[in-house]
C-alpha cells in the first residue's frame, strides 16, 4: 500500500500547532465537500481530508504516525514494521463516505461504530456509513453602501442576529456583489451580504459607471463654454458643446469606480434660465426673445 503524507494532504508543516490544523481542516473540508462543489474528484479529496484530520488532530495517533513517517514520502510503497499494533482498534470518527484508506486501517484499525463526523465541528447521529450532515444553512441579507465608500473603500459596523460584525467594504464593489462573512450566519453558517449602491453626493451608479446630473446655463448651452462637474476624485472643468439640450450626457473616461478598467462618469446636462434679478437680467432676456422671434419670422 502507498503512503499517504496527511500534512501534504492539510497543506499545513509537519510543525504545525492544533489550531492550524484545524483551521487548515475546516477550509479544505468546505472546499471539497460535496454538497458545496460538483466537481467528480471532490468527494475524494473531501474524504482523504477528513482522513488526514482524523490522524494529525488526534494527540496520541498523530505520535505515533509521525514515528513511523519520518522517513517515508507520499506514494512510495509502504509496511508497518513488524510487530505493530499501535493499539488503536477503534476509530472515534468515521469517514463520511465510507471507511478510511487502507493505509489508514492498517496503522489504526477501521472505522468503528459511533457518531458521525460533521466536517463543520459538529456530531450528527448515526453510525459507519451514515449519510453526511449538510453545512449550516447561508444566512442572506442586504447592505446599503453608499458610492463613495465603495470609490474609497471603508470599513462598517452592522448588527445582525444580536452580534456586532466589521464588514470590510473593497473599493469598486457594485450593486450585486456579495460579502461572505465566514461563520457568522445563523447556526454557525456564512453570511452573505448582498451590496446595493446608493446614490451619494449627487452621484448614483450603474455597474462601475457613475451619473451626476450638471446645471447648465442657457447661454453655455446655446454658445459652447466650461462648466464644472463633481466626480469622485475631485471636480473638473468640462467643455460643453454649442447647441447642447438637457439630457445629454458628456463622458468623462475613467472617473467612476475603481475597477481594472475603472468605470466612466457620465455629467448628464441639465440646462436651465436663471430668473432675472435686475432690470438689466430682464431687458437681456427680452432682447433674447426678440432677437429669435425675428429669426422665426
Amino acid at each position: 500500500m502507498e503512503y499517504k503524507d496527511y500534512y501534504k494532504t492539510l497543506q499545513v508543516d509537519k510543525g504545525a500547532s492544533a489550531d492550524e490544523i484545524k483551521r487548515a481542516y475546516r477550509k479544505l473540508a468546505r472546499q471539497y465537500h460535496p454538497d458545496r462543489n460538483k466537481d467528480p474528484d471532490a468527494e475524494t479529496r473531501f474524504k482523504e481530508v477528513n482522513e488526514a484530520y482524523e490522524v494529525l488532530s488526534d494527540t496520541e495517533k498523530r505520535k505515533a504516525y509521525d514515528q513511523l513517517g519520518a522517513n517515508w514520502q507520499a506514494g512510495q510503497q509502504f509496511r508497518p514494521p513488524p510487530g505493530w499494533e499501535g493499539g488503536f482498534r477503534q476509530s472515534r470518527r468515521t469517514g463520511e463516505f465510507g471507511g478510511f484508506s487502507d493505509f489508514f486501517s492498517t496503522l489504526f484499525g477501521g472505522g468503528a461504530a459511533g457518531a458521525g463526523f460533521d466536517p463543520f465541528g459538529e456530531m450528527g447521529a448515526g453510525g459507519a456509513g451514515a449519510g453526511f450532515r449538510r453545512p449550516p444553512p447561508e444566512t442572506r441579507a442586504t447592505l446599503s453602501v453608499s458610492v463613495r465608500e465603495s470609490h474609497e473603500g471603508a470599513t462598517r459596523a452592522i448588527n445582525v442576529g444580536g452580534k456586532r460584525l466589521s464588514v470590510r467594504i473593497p473599493k469598486g464593489i457594485t450593486t450585486g456583489q456579495v460579502i461572505r462573512l465566514a461563520g457568522q450566519g445563523q447556526q454557525g453558517g456564512d453570511l452573505l451580504l448582498e451590496i446595493t449602491l446608493r446614490p451619494s453626493d449627487g452621484m448614483r451608479a450603474d455597474g462601475k459607471d457613475v451619473h451626476v446630473a450638471v446645471p447648465v446655463p442657457a447661454w453655455t448651452a446655446a454658445l459652447g463654454g466650461k462648466v464644472a462637474v463633481p466626480t469622485l476624485a475631485g471636480t473638473v472643468s468640462l467643455s460643453v458643446p454649442a447647441g447642447s439640450q438637457s439630457g445629454r450626457k458628456l463622458r468623462l473616461r475613467g472617473r467612476g469606480l475603481p475597477g481594472n478598467p475603472p468605470g466612466d462618469a457620465y455629467a448628464e446636462l441639465a440646462v436651465h434660465a436663471p430668473e432675472p434679478q435686475s432690470d438689466a437680467q430682464r431687458q437681456a432676456y427680452e432682447a433674447l426673445r426678440d432677437a429669435f422671434r425675428e429669426h422665426d419670422d
